[in-house]
């Protein structure tokens, strides 16, 4: 499987299949107990970022019993490059987020800047967004790590891809996290 062109030569397994099953568990326990404190009117839609948060929001989706409308947003800033730019407004749903909860779930919180940009015209809809990634990536770069309302993992300031993040829009399907040697990063 690792042996493609595609496959970088000096990835380092970050967290194993179990490490993150065992994560998402922890996560998912973390964010029912909150959503069970401040239960909206018209209910939740949990709102994946494509393409990274397609795999952490089906993962977290199926492990919360309660009632909740599935959505997307597709807004990036890397467009497959290891460097993000601009954010690329590619769809928004057409749906009213008055009075609703929005789960905003993403693959990972890095700098924050298009989590921010999505939340910020979410608000335009809703006062009610909780931002859930699976890894928060340690630096002092973007803003505050502390931003983003709930993560599974912390993960070192390399460029890491699997469970939704790619690595030249590749291997977003694994069920571990890799990371680039640092001198790649």
């Amino acid at each position: 499987m690792k042996t493609s062109a595609h496959w970088p030569e000096s990835a380092e397994r970050l967290f194993t299949a179990e490490q993150i099953n065992q994560a998402w568990n922890e996560l998912s326990d973390r964010v029912r107990t909150f959503l069970e404190q401040r239960r909206q009117p018209r209910g939740l839609v949990a709102l994946a970022v494509m393409n990274g948060g397609l795999f952490p929001a089906a993962e977290l989706t199926r492990r919360l019993d309660v009632p909740m409308e599935l959505d997307y947003v597709h807004a990036t800033r890397y467009r497959d490059r290891t460097q993000g730019g601009q954010i690329d407004w590619q769809h928004w749903p057409a749906r009213d987020f008055r009075d609703r909860h929005v789960l905003l779930i993403d693959d990972i919180f890095d700098e924050g800047h298009t989590l921010a940009a999505i939340t910020e015209r979410l608000m335009q809809q809703t006062s009610h967004v909780t931002s859930i990634v699976l890894a928060r990536k340690q630096h002092q770069r973007g803003l505050p790590r502390e931003w983003v309302d709930f993560h599974a993992l912390e993960v070192p300031d390399r460029f890491v891809f699997g469970c939704g993040m790619d690595y030249l829009g590749h291997w977003r399907q694994l069920d571990s996290i890799w990371a680039l040697a640092e001198e790649e990063s």
